[in-house]
């Protein structure tokens, strides 16, 4: 008997032993046999475990609850206060694109505590609209190539031509004005205004940074004349998905987010650990988020929220959030669960999701809802595809309202 029980202990201590060795190798995970079993943090239950059943309690006490988690154990504080914020528009052209826009280049300058940070912004503007326009602002973490705004290059990435011609205006600035992509030179930007984030433990980094860049953004739109303020889309892909769901979710001036390819801490759920986990992502890129995150890696399960709870602090607004077929990285099953999970406080709105079970096919879009899905044939890339079904869903939900 005593034999057998050492024995049985032997086995149990081989088995957390290939567990560790397994997590520890790094290597990804794309089998779904092998998705651990999880529990996900109930995002209408209060951290005191009170049921949430109305959107006043949602909004009172859940989604503030909700975002705090996320400032203190993922993305770090958000900076609200600034000395001085100016705008000044330093080209324009009103026959751009053949007479169909007019562009501006527009300099957004913040000032605190006696310390400046530029953002460049590129904007189009569809000629001769009838009134205020809504516009789709990227946050670039490609080259700057790829939003030129005398339009020498052109790229799918930022189809300035295909959202002009839809009616809208469409907007870029790039990340490296906010936070360089970089472990070290990411503090050569808005944090140099803010320094006691990069040390405090639940301090913004670059991901923060990005979407805080975002709302300096928003700030110059409610400025503008030509531009519907109420009716703007934030837009980014894989790092900069991540930038644009967490710049919706602290931000609610954003009337749309959409989300391309953002996996791991962006759309896609953690607990599932498949494909880029959040050891991988916080060893690989230790500047995007707060030291706090770096807590759970390897220990998914002791984390506070999951992508589900975020996705959902940005109800009731409209979202859209994508996958590409190749791209298993950004686990797409795990980022169509984080969807349905976070329907249910869009319910709260009693706006319904119509998201079926099981994810849609490949290249089979989920338009009419307020949570929008697709799943594009294809690589990690932000492509015409993506931005197409990203005017078909606005055109349900911003220019019919």
């Amino acid at each position: 008997m005593q034999y057998v029980k050492r024995f049985a202990l032997y086995f149990l201590f081989v088995i957390v032993l290939n567990r560790l060795q397994a997590q520890n190798t790094g290597e990804p995970n794309y089998d779904e046999s092998k998705v651990p079993a999880y529990t996900l943090p109930n995002v209408l239950k209060t951290v005191t475990n009170r049921q949430v059943r109305n959107k006043a309690t949602w909004e009172q006490l859940r989604r503030p609850e909700i975002i705090k988690l996320f400032e203190d154990n993922v993305y770090g504080q958000m900076p609200k206060a600034f000395d001085r914020l100016t705008y000044s528009i330093k080209r324009e052209n009103i026959s751009a694109m053949a007479g169909k826009a007019t562009l501006k280049e527009v300099l957004i300058e913040v000032v605190h505590d006696q310390k400046r940070l530029a953002i460049n912004l590129v904007l189009f503007v569809p000629t001769k609209p009838k009134g205020p326009v809504p516009v789709f602002l990227l946050i670039n973490n490609r080259g700057k190539e790829n939003t030129d705004p005398i339009r020498a290059h052109k790229s799918d990435f930022w189809p300035a031509e295909m959202v002009i011609d839809s009616g809208y205006a469409i907007a870029a600035f790039h990340v490296s004005d906010l936070a360089p992509d970089d472990t070290v030179s990411y503090v050569n930007g808005v944090l140099r205004l803010y320094p006691e984030q990069v040390t405090a433990p639940n301090g913004m980094r670059a991901i923060g940074a990005w979407a805080w860049g975002a709302s300096r953004v928003l700030d110059y739109f409610e400025k503008d004349p030509s531009i519907d303020a109420k009716k703007v889309a934030i837009v980014g892909h894989s790092r900069g998905g991540k930038a644009a769901l967490w710049a919706a979710a602290e931000d609610q001036r954003f009337a749309m987010c959409f989300s391309n390819c953002s996996g791991n801490t962006g759309a896609a759920l953690s607990r599932r650990r498949f494909g880029e986990t959040i050891r991988r992502i916080n060893t690989v890129f230790p500047h995007w988020f707060a030291k706090n995150y770096k807590k759970f890696n390897n220990n998914e399960d002791l984390l506070p929220v999951d992508q589900h709870m975020l996705l959902a602090a940005i109800a009731p607004r409209p979202l859209y959030v994508t996958n590409a077929s190749k791209d298993l990285w950004a686990d797409p099953t795990g980022t169509y669960l984080s969807l349905k999970n976070a329907s249910s406080v869009y319910a709260l709105y009693k706006l319904g999701s119509n998201l079926p079970a099981n994810p849609p096919a490949i290249n089979q879009p989920i338009i009419n809802s307020s949570l929008g899905y697709h799943n594009r044939e294809g690589e990690h890339n932000l492509t015409a595809y993506d931005w197409n079904s990203f005017l078909k869903f606005a055109d349900v939900y911003l220019k019919s309202r």
